[in-house]
């Protein structure tokens, strides 16, 4: 199948965009959905998380408790390391059975770091990036999630810069605060009818190339 690799920074909106393309047809694997089932109640990496790093970033739910994993591994880039061995994998994993069964017009992967993860150049035809200004993606996530602006400031450390983002992008979705849901809409449904092309195209080269 065609593959995008679709990102943004936190706030940009590419989940809502993701949403978008998946209405169209689209095979959507969003790699921060897969974390989430991974540390819900009964996820996969719970336990592995839990023996390594004791019981006080798991809730009284069973889940993962992620302010209290965000400030440990915001505290230790040693802790973040670790996390990452645990859960990577993991999703990786779960990514890859999910691709190679997906079936859509083209398969759209939702990577928040993508850009930082230095992974996917080599993985996908196209990377999507969902644009919008460090003020505008900060009054966002305060709006959603409650955070203070300095927890924000923090988050938005550990991703690409907007210049990096864009720097690696083969097309963007602009999703600043003039922005109207219509706009976005048809912005992203302008990329949906050229990746469906490019997607046809790439089908007929390699149905072509077969002896």
């Amino acid at each position: 199948m065609y593959k995008i690799g679709l990102t943004g920074g936190i706030g940009s909106g590419k989940s809502r965009v993701a949403d978008f393309f998946a209405s169209w047809g689209a095979a959507v694997i969003d790699t921060d959905v897969i974390a989430h089932e991974l540390t819900a109640p009964g996820g996969a990496a719970i336990e592995p998380i839990r023996q390594h790093f004791g019981p006080d970033v798991i809730s009284p739910t069973g889940a993962l408790d992620r302010e209290a994993m965000r400030e440990l591994v915001f505290a230790s880039p040693e802790a973040r390391q670790q996390l990452e061995a645990i859960i990577h994998p993991m999703i990786g994993a779960v990514t890859k059975r999910r691709a190679d069964s997906a079936q859509g017009c083209y398969l759209l992967f939702v990577v928040p770091l993508l850009v930082e993860s230095g992974r996917w150049r080599d993985k996908v035809d196209r990377i999507c990036v969902v644009d919008c200004d460090p003020a505008t993606q900060i009054a966002r996530v305060k709006a959603r999630s409650g955070l203070t602006s300095e927890a924000i400031g923090r988050i938005m450390s550990a991703q690409a810069s907007r210049e990096a983002r864009l720097a690696a992008a083969d097309d963007v979705v602009l999703n600043d605060a003039h922005t109207s849901v219509e706009e976005l809409e048809h912005r992203a449904h302008d990329l949906h009818r050229a990746w469906c092309m490019q997607a046809q195209q790439a089908s007929g080269r390699f149905a072509g190339s077969r002896p």
